[in-house]
């Protein structure tokens, strides 16, 4: 992917960085405050405050004249379905992982208590593995699943989780087993296991997206295992980590690997 080119407009910058500075606190912030957080003067921030009250980005409490964010940014952010905006960003990349790493690619997400796959990319190769698009799997039984289920919010994961049947039929020690692996799975943004649909087969899946904004999808590659080594998976690993991080970033969002994922 090409460089994005670096332009300097410090009006706008000054502007955004109101924004993530209000953003980022939970109470209104003064004037003053702004503008030690910002290492700004007052009177540069109140004419960019006064443009943004103005345009209806923020609001200014009429007695302590303290600055907060109004609902237009979510309303701007929920004008179109995020799932639109996942499949666009996601294309690409994904064709270009499929063309590098010769194998198919999915992406999928959590809806009601099924994993539903959004877009497929192909192998080049002319035999290769095929998920249908639209198809609904298990979340609990299958990599990808379990991977987006274990970055839920817990009030989240625990209404998934009452209202899937399998979860429900499931023995308590499985129950147990189940939520010790969401555990793990936590603080790591991919994971790698057996196919529960296709024996033989192994899934890799990664983390697109941002969990802290109830953003996010699983990139996966389904692999056969026959002659693969270590290595050969790690190598397939890295390619997928990379480009769940081109979509995430394409999305706007921040980048979710973790610092030392594509080392290990």
């Amino acid at each position: 992917m090409k460089p994005t080119p670096k332009y300097h407009v410090p009006a706008l910058e000054k502007g955004l960085d109101i924004l993530e500075a209000l953003a980022a606190t939970a109470v209104p912030q003064s004037l003053a405050g702004l503008a030690r957080t910002l290492n700004s003067t007052s009177s540069g921030l109140f004419r960019m405050l006064t443009v943004l009250e103005r345009r209806k980005y923020v609001i200014k409490d009429p007695i302590s004249g303290n600055y907060s964010l109004s609902l237009k940014l979510y309303e701007l952010a929920h004008t179109h379905s995020p799932v639109e905006q996942i499949v666009k960003a996601a294309s690409r990349p994904m064709r270009e992982l499929s063309d590098k790493v010769r194998e198919s690619c999915h992406l999928s997400i959590l809806s009601r208590d099924k994993l539903v796959v959004l877009l497929q990319m192909e192998s080049p190769e002319k035999v290769r593995l095929s998920i249908e698009v639209g198809a609904r799997f298990s979340a609990i039984h299958s990599t990808s699943g379990r991977l987006l289920l274990a970055h839920l919010p817990e009030e989240e994961l625990r209404s998934f989780l009452q209202a899937d049947p399998e979860y429900q039929e499931m023995a308590r020690k499985d129950r147990e087993r189940l939520l010790h692996e969401l555990d793990k799975l936590r603080v790591s943004t991919y994971s790698i296991s057996d196919s529960e649909s296709r024996p033989g087969m192994k899934d890799i899946a990664a983390l697109v997206g941002n969990p802290q904004i109830g953003v996010i999808a699983a990139l996966t590659i389904p692999c056969l295992l026959g002659g693969r080594s270590e290595q050969d998976l790690k190598r397939l690993r890295n390619a997928l980590l990379t480009c769940a991080n081109q979509i995430t970033v394409a999305l706007g969002l921040q980048n979710t690997a973790l610092p030392d994922t594509l080392a290990g």
